[in-house]
């Protein structure tokens, strides 16, 4: 996600670093090539003709601050601009009025909206509501199929739909079902076209005004670039949008939809799909996105995921056991159970500051296996073995590679990168060393070579 983007900005940067001034025609030279960044990211003409125009007017002749060099006050105007043109501010969804709360999610056919209905329902359980499913896209005979499965594998309530109902109906009796169910938040699967035509507008207008929708989002494809930008322009015109959510962020989307809907429509991007599984659903907070496509990482939205995957008090026990040196593979057992709970490693790695500019570790590519393959054999061990690895001698790993399916070399690859790793944690306890770490943990992208 922007990885080609902050890639550019990088370079832009790194011919910034070190200068004590910067002249003017250095200064035009960084805004040419900033343009050119964001052209070739796919966002918007206009938008990125009027992002240029204000970042020209406060760098050009700007004073510098005491306590930052030229660059860095360069890229700090940049940082703001961005976050600005993006929205500024995260916006969520608004429930603040009476339950339930009817979310009506519309869209173009294929663009994932009935994916995305399930998605955001786990988002709104997780933050302690009861949503209620609701399958209103009739014209689509698997539609209605696949939302139960979604809401069965989430444990979240469905509506009884059928393909003969008409979507306004459903929409409306929804209402009462949901209040009896003792839902809060009502989440309409609607229709969709391969193109906007007045059938879909009046359809989906009757929606809004029998559910009197307190949150209109638009689901678009990030993939179609600045195509989705004017779907979006099209929908909140018939409509009057409250929100858009961007789905296949994780993609080869060049990030120029992202960045130029809220510009071009007034209207804030709320979500963005980052992946297939029900987790894979993000607020979107410009500020930190900025932060990523500039290379500074996303620290409050990683500590938000460790969160999830994690509790203080665990988190709290690793870090006291790694500096009195006690970390154990159970311990580390914990930790790649709740790194896969946080989503795909290129992800993790770029939230962390220093970590997403290292080559060698933007170029791995995990295999998720390997968590499988490393799960096995620690399993296998006993739990003297877990608790301290160094007992581990010839014929107690022969049966750890027995009992895990594996071959003694994986299990003595494990053994001797997991000491290392211990090694490496201890010194980055005491110095800080984050990148010293990164380089050891995720350097190569499989953990048993």
């Amino acid at each position: 996600m922007f990885e080609k983007l902050s890639d550019k900005f990088s370079k832009v940067f790194q011919k910034l670093r070190g200068r004590t001034r910067l002249s003017e025609a250095d200064l035009k030279e960084t805004l040419r090539e900033v343009r050119l960044s964001l052209l070739e990211a796919d966002v918007n003409y206009k938008v990125v003709k009027d992002f240029l125009a204000t970042l020209s007017q406060k760098t050009l002749g700007m004073e510098v601050q005491r306590n930052l060099t030229p660059s860095q006050q360069i890229i700090k105007v940049i940082y703001d601009e961005l976050a600005e043109m993006m929205g500024g501010d995260f916006v969520g969804l608004d429930l603040s009025g009476r339950p339930p709360w009817p979310i009506m999610l519309v869209g173009l056919q294929g663009s994932g909206k009935t994916t995305t209905a399930g998605k955001l329902a786990l988002y709104l359980k997780k933050q302690g509501h009861s949503p209620y499913l609701v399958p209103a896209d009739v014209a689509r005979p698997a539609a209605i199929a696949q939302l139960a499965k979604l809401g069965q594998d989430l444990g979240i309530p469905v509506h009884p739909s059928e393909s003969g109902m008409t979507p306004v109906s459903i929409a409306e009796a929804s209402l009462a079902a949901a209040g009896m169910a003792g839902c809060d938040a009502i989440l309409l699967d609607t229709a969709g076209r391969l193109s906007i035509d007045q059938e879909l507008m009046r359809e989906l207008t009757e929606i809004k005004a029998v559910t009197r929708s307190v949150e209109i989002l638009l689901v678009a494809d990030a993939m179609t670039g600045q195509e989705a930008v004017n779907i979006a322009s099209e929908f909140n015109k018939r409509l009057d949008l409250t929100g858009v959510i961007l789905t296949k962020m994780e993609g080869d989307a060049r990030g120029g939809a992202a960045m130029s809907i809220r510009a071009v429509t007034d209207k804030p991007l709320k979500f963005i799909g980052v992946g297939e599984k029900p987790e894979a659903l993000e607020p979107f907070h410009p500020d930190r996105m900025a932060s990523l496509i500039l290379g500074m990482g996303d620290v409050l939205s990683l500590i938000e995921k460790a969160q999830e995957s994690m509790t203080e008090e665990d988190a709290n026990n690793i870090t006291s056991r790694v500096m009195k040196g006690s970390f154990s593979l159970d311990d580390f057992r914990k930790q790649l159970t709740a790194l896969s709970k946080m989503g795909s490693l290129e992800s993790f790695i770029g939230m962390i500051p220093g970590l997403g500019k290292l080559k060698k570790l933007k170029e791995a590519k995990p295999d998720p296996a390997q968590l499988v393959k490393i799960t096995a054999i620690i399993d296998s061990m006993t739990f003297e073995e877990r608790r301290d690895h160094l007992i581990i001698d010839a014929s107690r790993r022969r049966r750890i590679a027995l009992g895990s399916g594996t071959t003694v070399q994986d299990v003595n690859k494990l053994l001797k990168n997991f000491a290392d790793v211990v090694k490496t944690m201890k010194m980055a306890s005491r110095s800080g060393g984050i990148e010293a770490l990164g380089r050891r943990l995720f350097g190569n992208a499989d953990f048993l070579s």
